[in-house]
């Protein structure tokens, strides 16, 4: 955790902003281990404190020692940014500009005393990129979790199953086997409907011969898993053992790339090339992968935009897919450790197309 704040009070000299206001839940859990709902972080060279209300006192002063904790309820937050900013002898004020709406930058302006106002984007994000032994620990669980749902899941799909039962069915699974919470909504979509990347589960019943993509993950300890399996009720047409050996081929490629100092774009490239080589480019409209954390989507991206050079310590997706639609789609998802010298796949379910 002091780590944490040095790099933060690095950047803060390097950019000459002599406080931060930090509200966005992910960066506060960071940056303060605190999990409430409620709260900012101002954070000087001076002193760290927690604002909050009188709901999570007792639970910030547990939760974030290294804190001070006030109630800013009692006098308002304005005024109390003010008290601290005063004792401080703040002038410029940085503040997550990407996570506040128009209005509440005209509120800081408007009531806070300090001469100027820094927005301060990317910066706790961009320290979050490299995850520390402890939270990789936390997310190979999370990914452990995700696993043992898929083996289970196998064992509870038959023909008449609604694509909802699926998805309750493995949400249930992950929190039995201590997940927290969920990543994001589970995907599930199965026959036509798998060519939607993201298909909410509804009540069509699983049909034989159906693709069933199945996109899920679950929360540990406050960090995020992603994982994404393609199976096949009964036997698989020609047509569907064709679309998915291919994202499986990109998948596998781009996995053999895959490590220190290369860019996401490169990796992007490597897979698409394969899909578009097949003829299959104009279904695939999606980035190849994005880190994962705190938050589901982070920084950086597997993309044809991703420019960000991946380092050791990164958690990333590498997902390949081919949509097509009134057929059917197949995506294939691994959550990979970047390493000193290659990769450590998280994921540990088999990727052979399956059959039930």
């Amino acid at each position: 955790m002091n780590l944490r704040i040095q790099q933060l009070h690095e950047k803060m000299k390097e950019q000459k902003v002599e406080a931060v206001l930090i509200q966005h839940l992910a960066n506060r859990r960071y940056l303060s281990l605190f999990t409430g709902s409620s709260a900012y972080l101002y954070i000087s060279h001076k002193q760290q404190v927690l604002l909050t209300d009188f709901r999570y006192l007792e639970q910030a002063a547990a939760q974030s020692p290294n804190y001070q904790i006030i109630d800013y309820t009692k006098k308002g937050l304005y005024e109390t940014l003010n008290i601290l900013l005063e004792a401080d002898q703040i002038s410029s004020l940085g503040f997550e500009s990407e996570g506040i709406t128009y209005d509440q930058y005209e509120q800081y302006a408007n009531k806070l005393h300090v001469e100027k106002l820094v927005p301060i984007r990317n910066w706790i994000e961009s320290i979050r990129m490299i995850k520390s032994k402890e939270e990789i620990q936390s997310i190979q669980q999370a990914a452990s979790i995700a696993d043992q749902a898929f083996s289970h899941i196998l064992t509870f799909i038959k023909e008449g199953v609604t694509e909802k039962d699926i998805a309750l069915e493995l949400e249930f699974f992950m929190k039995k086997q201590g997940a927290e919470n969920l990543s994001f909504d589970t995907i599930v979509a199965s026959g036509i409907r798998s060519s939607l990347p993201h298909g909410a589960p509804t009540n069509k019943k699983i049909e034989e011969g159906d693709f069933i993509t199945m996109d899920f993950g679950c929360i540990y300890q406050g960090y995020c898993s992603d994982m994404t399996r393609t199976i096949v009720l009964g036997k698989a047409n020609e047509k569907q053992k064709e679309i998915y050996n291919i994202v499986l081929a990109a998948q596998e490629k781009a996995l053999e790339n895959l490590g220190p100092k290369k860019t996401g774009k490169a990796i992007d490239k490597i897979a698409r090339d394969i899909i578009s080589e097949k003829g299959y480019g104009d279904y695939f409209g999606h980035g190849l992968g994005h880190s994962v954390g705190l938050e589901i989507h982070e920084s950086p991206r597997l993309s044809v935009s991703g420019e960000e050079m991946l380092q050791p310590g990164m958690v990333v997706t590498v997902e390949p897919g081919i949509y097509i639609p009134h057929f059917g789609g197949v995506r294939i998802e691994d959550l990979v450790v970047i390493t000193e010298d290659g990769i450590y796949n998280l994921a540990t379910s088999p990727k052979d197309l399956i059959e039930l």
